[in-house]
């Protein structure tokens, strides 16, 4: 077991080094490898400004559409109060409906005889 165990070790400081001789490679050497670097760099910042810049601009149409939203949403919850209390106020005064007629919200009904109980 002891064995197996240095064996893993020995691999993964194996693996470590190579990574480590990989990242060592790929660090700009000389005037290009700089140059890469500062121009990736530059876009990755202008990216991020582009989009901090565009976060604001919709957060701020957002703000600015509120008002028109929350009358929007008034005048409709006025008409729906309007109709609610038309519904409630009067209706059964007119030719609509019989007077042993009754509206169900779902489904239908019926009124069983009391004296028909067993």
């Amino acid at each position: 077991m002891p064995q197996m165990n240095r064996d893993q070790r020995n691999a993964a400081w194996q693996a470590a080094n190579q990574w480590r001789a990989r990242a060592a490679q790929t660090q700009p050497t000389g005037l290009i490898g700089s140059l890469k670097l500062l121009l990736t760099w530059l876009a990755f910042g202008a990216l991020m400004i582009v989009g901090v810049v565009l976060g604001l601009f919709f957060l701020l149409i957002g703000w600015a559409m509120m008002p028109f939203v929350r009358h929007k949403m008034k005048k409709r919850m006025e008409q729906m109060r309007a109709d609610q209390a038309q519904d409630i106020g009067g209706g059964y005064a007119g030719s609509q409906h019989q007077s042993n007629q009754y509206d169900a919200l779902e489904g239908s009904y019926e009124v069983k005889d009391e004296t028909r109980r067993h």
